[in-house]
């Protein structure tokens, strides 16, 4: 995402080669999404684009330093950040590098965020939120600008920007930049302590506490945070953050029935104590006993702010005294759970510190509830895929069956399916599916498709009469969801549901009938726009099983048709979506070259379970990626 095109190396060299040719565009732009994901890629984004721009070399970035840098990545991170929570859209970034012109002295770095969502007012803008201890808002735009040389906020229709100006002088960089890197992280935490304190008292040495890095320590905790899906982890990673650089000891209650007001206290009813942490391990199982007999008591109204709580002494014996505040845990308006820190020997926790842990905790709700969301949507997953998938495969008598199924969204359901499934005495069916599209939409289909393919095979129809029955299913569908749309966008005065979104029903599709007699199998198929079935001899000799025909749901008048064959002893057939066939490394397919026909060919002399774990190792390691599709393939051999 972050890499400058490739024909800006060529510009580049063409500059080198003629000193008077202008040099490449500086300037880069990328689309991220409304989510706590969009920080963390952007910051790698404008770490990319500089150190992209050194090795080019980009006229303008010979002054780029690594004070430039970091401020760069504080200042795109903070814009972001404030697009995300507020305005709750996609975010538009750009990133360019402008040569001083008339009357300018240096050149600037210009960072530029835009959202759609410009009737929302941005933090520590006039008319908003005040900002100086501010809960909601933090001091974002107070950072913006004490580093900026100039910034804004511009309004388009449908379009808010904010930019900052940074101007580009010094020596060149020479190394890699980092968000968090020992020492260099501290001198940026001095800064950044320097910029959010209060006026008076810009930073001292009074305490330990404005040396901590705040900006880069939030950068560090966004990232670990945002990738996190159970809200467990997210609690202990928060411990892990906070003590000790911050705190002595930490909890996290993370509040079970997160849909009501905020509690009188930390435990109260559905609230549990889901993480102790405290810089010296034998005593966390200790203040834990301590804080789940006696947690800190909270008023009904308490926002996201410090609020002192009780200093548990009687866990803490030979710290007797010591400052603890508790920040409740908010995102969406509910309550998510209770964050208490302490810190021994200390009076009174500095205003910095207490500004700072109150944004990490505003992260840290964040990401539970991102947890929280993802979780739910896991278990309705979950639920569909055992409704979609039939909970185990018939046996067949005098057939092996191999199979793998592996969808793209681990969590489920995909868009491929398939069936096993006795329909009579003697005769058994198969079916190997691809739905358009992935998610709800393709459940809706498998859930309509899977069962009807049972009820007409049970009732006695043939392989291609199956199919045409199954066809006409989808389009009345398919007509019927189309005139509800219909109906949705004209409630909706024309707005709302695209005409080629919810009314999709097509449906790629494999099915075939199994007679077994002696001496084989009678095998009939039928194959309507998907991969065609393969079938391999006992010599290794490889050749389609099947014609291609048109997709299910495309065309009303479509009559299909089925072809039959024997499986002999020895003989295996293989079935496989196109997350088989369509496996990409770089611009080559897997199937490319007949490269399924091969692959198979190998298999001769295997059994119906290897020959499927086979290819499914092949499929895997044609390409050092991850597969991009939902990978479904079976295996039927007549023994």
């Amino acid at each position: 995402m972050g890499s400058i095109p490739m024909q800006r190396e060529t510009e580049a060299r063409a500059c080198a080669e003629d000193p008077g040719r202008p040099g490449p565009p500086a300037v880069v732009r990328t689309s991220l999404p409304g989510n706590p994901l969009a920080p963390a890629a952007a910051r790698r984004f404008v770490r990319a684009a500089l150190a992209d721009w050194t090795e080019l070399g980009v006229p303008a970035a010979a002054g780029v330093t690594d004070r430039l840098a970091e401020d760069a990545v504080l200042l795109v991170s903070e814009l972001v950040t404030n697009a995300v929570v507020h305005a709750g859209t996609a975010v538009e970034l750009l990133c360019r590098l402008d040569e001083a012109g008339p009357g300018e002295d240096t050149d600037a770095l210009v960072i530029e965020v835009s959202d759609h969502h410009p009737s929302r007012a941005v933090r520590g803008e006039q008319g908003g939120p005040a900002l100086p201890g501010t809960p909601e808002y933090g001091r974002g735009l107070q950072l913006v600008a004490s580093l900026s040389e100039s910034w804004g906020i511009t309004y388009r229709t449908g379009t808010k920007t904010v930019w900052g100006r940074l101007p580009v002088e010094g020596v060149p960089a020479d190394q890699e930049i980092e968000a968090y890197d020992g020492d260099q992280a501290l001198k940026r935490g001095l800064r950044a302590a320097e910029i959010l304190a209060p006026l008076p008292r810009r930073v001292t040495h009074e305490t330990d506490w404005v040396n901590r890095g705040a900006l880069s320590f939030l950068a560090e905790a966004s990232d670990l945070l945002a990738g996190q899906f159970d809200e467990d982890l997210v609690a202990a990673l928060a411990g892990q953050l906070l003590v000790p650089r911050l705190a002595d000891w930490c909890a996290v209650w993370l509040d079970e029935a997160s849909e009501g007001p905020a509690r009188a206290t930390a435990g109260g009813p559905g609230a549990r104590l889901a993480r102790v942490w405290h810089t010296s391990e034998q005593r966390v199982e200790e203040l834990r006993r301590v804080l789940e007999k006696d947690p800190p008591h909270l008023p009904h109204a308490a926002g996201t702010g410090a609020l002192p709580v009780r200093w548990p002494g009687e866990a803490l014996a030979d710290e007797t005294s010591g400052t603890a505040l508790a920040y409740r845990l908010i995102a969406g308006g509910r309550t998510l759970g209770t964050l208490v820190i302490g810190r021994a020997g200390l009076m009174r926790f500095p205003d910095e510190v207490t500004g700072l842990i109150e944004d990490f905790s505003r992260r840290v709700a964040l990401a539970v509830s991102t947890a929280r969301r993802y979780q739910r949507q896991a278990n309705i997953s979950r639920v569909l895929q055992r409704g979609l998938l039939p909970s185990k495969v018939a046996q067949i008598p005098g057939v092996q069956s191999g199979l793998v199924y592996e969808p793209r969204d681990k969590g489920g359901p995909g868009g491929d399916f398939y069936d096993v499934f006795q329909a009579g005495d003697g005769r058994w069916c198969f079916a190997l599916g691809d739905v358009q599209g992935k998610g709800p939409e393709a459940a809706v289909v498998i859930g309509l498709a899977r069962p009807w393919l049972r009820l007409l095979a049970r009732e006695g129809y043939q392989v291609a009469e199956v199919l045409d029955r199954l066809n006409q299913l989808l389009l009345d569908d398919a007509t019927e969801a189309a005139d509800a749309a219909a109906a949705v966008v004209a409630v909706a005065g024309g707005q709302g549901v695209p005409a080629d979104g919810p009314t999709s029903r097509f449906l790629s599709l494999l099915y075939g009938e199994l007679i077994p007699h002696e001496g084989g199998v009678r095998c009939t198929i039928a194959c309507a726009g998907h991969p065609l079935p393969l079938l391999l001899s006992p010599d290794g000799q490889v050749r389609s099983a099947a014609s291609p025909q048109m997709l299910l749901g495309v065309i009303d008048d479509e009559a299909y048709t089925s072809e039959s064959f024997d499986l002999l002893t020895g003989d295996t057939l293989l079935c496989v979506t196109d997350g088989v066939t369509e496996r990409r490394s770089g611009r080559l397919q897997f199937d490319d070259g007949d490269g399924l026909a091969q692959a198979l060919a190998g298999c001769a002399g295997l059994d119906a379970a290897l020959v499927a774990e086979r290819i499914r190792r092949l499929v895997h390691e044609f390409s050092e990626g991850p597969p991009d599709d939902d990978l479904a393939l079976l295996v039927l051999q007549a023994r």
